[in-house]
């Protein structure tokens, strides 16, 4: 049992495990969402689960799975780097709406911080889960940087930024709809600000226009949020 367990850590440690796990369960993930479309059956939230109740089963320890998790983190900078492709396309587009669009999420980035530290307040939540749901709207790099400098937990507003952007992927667009709202640049604003990366991800399935806003709203919402997140850290401390 021992040298069957020594070689199981062995092969988990291994970089091409952690790598071909992660793809073969998204793509199966893929599959069943195509086979039974729905919200709840997304690829993202499914492919999560599994790869969770798997490390959790075999009692697998994360550090070990995610040397190979890495490789695949690595294309995540070429994968947004592409996102420039359909924005430069329309930069004339954007140079003309540039007011419209940096208020827009300016208003959306404040209204997101806002938000969720007073739910949570008034959920009960600690001063440090406050904090630590500011930052929650953005992309994880800049959500954890946020979130350290102001003083809240990295850890636990990853989390938080996982769960926002799965939400926001699920569920985005289809409530973007119901809410009466068709304009394409208005959807992938309203889904880059509230939902960063992984709702970029449905937005660029839902139309490239839709797609090229959500990805130049994602990087000014972080910016943005970069900014204010200290002055939010004071308006909290007023109520």
């Amino acid at each position: 049992m021992t040298a069957s367990y020594g070689v199981l850590a062995e092969i988990v440690s291994s970089k091409t495990f952690g790598a071909a796990f992660t793809v073969s369960i998204f793509l199966l993930a893929q599959r069943l969402h195509r086979r039974y479309p729905s919200p709840v059956t997304h690829p993202l939230l499914i492919s999560s689960l599994g790869i969770i109740l798997f490390l959790e089963i075999l009692e697998i320890d994360y550090s070990r799975y995610n040397q190979g998790g890495e490789l695949i983190s690595f294309f995540l900078g070429p994968a947004t780097v592409a996102l420039a492709l359909p924005l430069y396309r329309r930069t004339e587009e954007i140079r003309r709406r540039v007011v419209m669009i940096l208020t827009s999420v300016g208003a959306g980035a404040a209204a997101a911080m806002v938000v969720a530290a007073l739910v949570v307040k008034l959920l009960g939540g600690g001063p440090r889960l406050v904090l630590s749901m500011i930052p929650k709207s953005v992309t994880t790099p800049i959500a954890v940087e946020i979130s350290a400098i102001i003083g809240g937990e990295g850890a636990l507003t990853g989390v938080f930024v996982v769960l926002t952007g799965i939400l926001g992927a699920m569920f985005g667009p289809e409530f973007l709809r119901v809410c009466g709202i068709r304009d394409e640049k208005a959807m992938g604003l309203a889904l880059g600000t509230a939902s960063h990366g992984i709702g970029t991800g449905r937005a660029l399935k839902e139309g490239e226009t839709i797609g090229a806003y959500s990805g130049l709203a994602m990087g000014l919402a972080g910016l943005i949020t970069a900014i204010l997140a200290p002055l939010a850290v004071i308006v909290m401390e007023w109520f």
